[in-house]
């Protein structure tokens, strides 16, 4: 997929994208769209955390609204084209440098073979490869069949933000069965800057640490309480586990999305004090 060339990049995205010799700057998990679940309440909400996006020198985001769970067949993938529809023409009068493309947090559900097949689940970004995969807050629900059916049929798993789940707390053997299936791990910026309390930031960084993560997103959802973070989490995970899991994490895997290419894990790392 081509960037889009008609956007003039602002100067933080165009620092992001010299800094790391890269054409885009992805966040491949984003609350960003009005109306649609508990990130923006109307398209003034959603211009603001847009514009928060392309300050923090995210050029491409992929817009996922929460599908299933609380929001059950309300947030179609054709709900999800005609919004990003909508919004990007707001965009573009407000001359806000940001590339939407659709996407879906979809809660793991037993219909899921179904509503694919009708097309009420898209994969991330329309590129075939991957989906976002989303456990209930409550308890834990075994992702492994899920993931399994996924793999069948061509597309990546990405488990988002196991670190937030209390219930997963020092479960890295359970995240590594994940893995082993073939899914990735998604983790959130935010919970590497202690947004989500101490348990999440540590079990962040030891998601990290032991080289199970393969992707950071922002999971925004406004510009005040769930602000992007992403210019922060860079500079913490620069300082603490080098620039090459950098680059992995927060610019080449978002970018494999993009182009439906599949992901890699990286290997365990250390981390400075």
């Amino acid at each position: 997929m081509d960037s889009d060339q008609s956007l003039a990049w602002s100067p933080a995205q165009l620092q992001r994208l010299e800094k790391f010799s890269v054409d885009r700057c992805a966040d491949i998990h984003c609350h960003c769209l009005p109306g649609l679940d508990d990130g923006p309440a109307d398209m003034t909400q959603a211009v603001s955390l847009c514009k928060a996006l392309a300050e923090d020198g995210i050029t491409t985001v992929v817009a996922t609204p929460h599908q299933l769970g609380r929001y059950d067949r309300l947030n179609s993938a054709n709900v999800v084209k005609e919004t990003i529809g909508e919004l990007k023409a707001v965009l573009a009068a407000a001359k806000v440098p940001l590339e939407i493309l659709p996407g879906g947090d979809v809660r793991i559900d037993e219909r899921l073979p179904k509503l694919l097949d009708a097309g009420e689940i898209g994969s991330l970004a329309g590129a075939g490869r991957h989906l976002l995969l989303e456990l209930p807050h409550e308890l834990l629900v075994d992702p492994v069949p899920t993931i399994a059916m996924l793999r069948e049929r061509g597309l990546q798993t990405i488990m988002t933000h196991p670190e937030r789940h209390r219930y997963l707390a020092g479960g890295e053997r359970l995240l590594r069965s994940w893995v082993d299936e073939g899914a990735v791990i998604q983790l959130t910026a935010g919970s590497l800057l202690g947004d989500f309390g101490q348990r999440a930031y540590d079990q962040s960084w030891q998601i990290v640490q032991s080289g199970l993560a393969s992707l950071i997103a922002t999971d925004a959802h406004d510009e005040w309480n769930r602000p992007p973070r992403m210019s922060e989490a860079l500079a913490a995970l620069t300082r603490k586990v080098g620039a090459e899991v950098v680059h992995s994490l927060c610019i080449d895997n978002p970018l494999h999305v993009l182009r439906g290419e599949g992901l890699e894990l990286p290997q365990p790392v250390g981390a400075d004090d």
